[in-house]
């Protein structure tokens, strides 16, 4: 039987995945971070090994010990602090050197290229995590008008282009006119802001990056972005199809339902 690595960090995709996997007639192998990840894990897989933060030489040796040669990164982007909230072990401090920089997504490249150094591949997620993927249409009952139409063909134009610039994904507009800008401060603060700015009745675009690696970091909606929403009194949420993780989709629906919110994906 073939051998899923799963390398798990907090929150509900190292579940999913597992599920999925095992689903597929996979052998799944987790390997936890003690203070990120959900113990009960260990009741969804085959086996899992248990790490600290910053043992990157332990992660190789535990899927090495149970033979695996295909693993998926997941859990947030918080398993960046395997190299962030400790003293790193050697291969952590390698890694640190080789990054270009230390933004998530360079930690994890080079991480990605430390496992596959050990013969270890790692794999895209849409495979393991297909029942989180944002199907393309409409997901609400109420769909865009015509002027917030106008709104989302801006948007996504805009936040194409600050994404391939690494800035943010996430764009918050109104009547043609740009209200916020996401950057560091995520996707929620920008979408509270630009309904603050906007006084509500604003169109939200988040998307993915054109050069989005699929192996880790898709762009992810759920119950947070719903808050969110509502607070800025959104009616509109356009997300990119097939590319955007869409957590508690049914709650999140009826929600958006609750507040008259068009959620659409293209």
């Amino acid at each position: 039987m073939e051998t899923l690595g799963i390398v798990a960090g907090s929150g509900r995709l190292p579940f999913v995945a597992a599920a999925e996997a095992r689903a597929q007639g996979l052998r799944v192998v987790a390997v936890a971070v003690r203070e990120e990840t959900d113990p009960q894990l260990a009741e969804q897989v085959d086996a899992i090994h248990w790490i600290h933060v910053g043992q990157l030489g332990a992660v190789i040796r535990s899927l090495r010990d149970e033979r695996v040669t295909e693993v998926v990164l997941l859990g947030k982007v918080e398993i960046t602090r395997l190299f962030s909230r400790a003293r790193p072990d050697l291969l952590a401090a390698k890694i640190l050197l080789k990054a270009r920089d230390l933004r998530g997504d360079s930690l994890l490249e080079a991480l990605v290229e430390a496992l596959a150094a050990e013969g270890i591949r790692v794999l895209e997620t849409p495979r393991f995590l297909g029942p989180l993927l944002v199907p393309a249409g409409q997901l609400t009952r109420r769909g865009p008008t015509a002027r917030e139409q106008q709104d989302i063909v801006l948007g996504r134009e805009i936040a194409r282009q600050i994404a391939a610039l690494r800035i943010g994904q996430t764009v918050v507009l109104k009547h043609g006119t740009v209200l916020a800008v996401e950057s560091v401060e995520g996707t929620d603060a920008a979408i509270r802001r630009g309904g603050e700015l906007g006084r509500g009745g604003v169109v939200v675009v988040k998307v993915s990056r054109p050069d989005q690696d699929l192996r880790f970091d898709l762009p992810t909606v759920g119950p947070e972005t719903l808050s969110a929403l509502r607070e800025a009194s959104a009616t509109v949420l356009a997300l990119d199809a097939g590319r955007t993780l869409l957590l508690d989709r049914d709650r999140f629906v009826a929600g958006a339902e609750e507040l008259d919110l068009a959620v659409v994906a293209d």
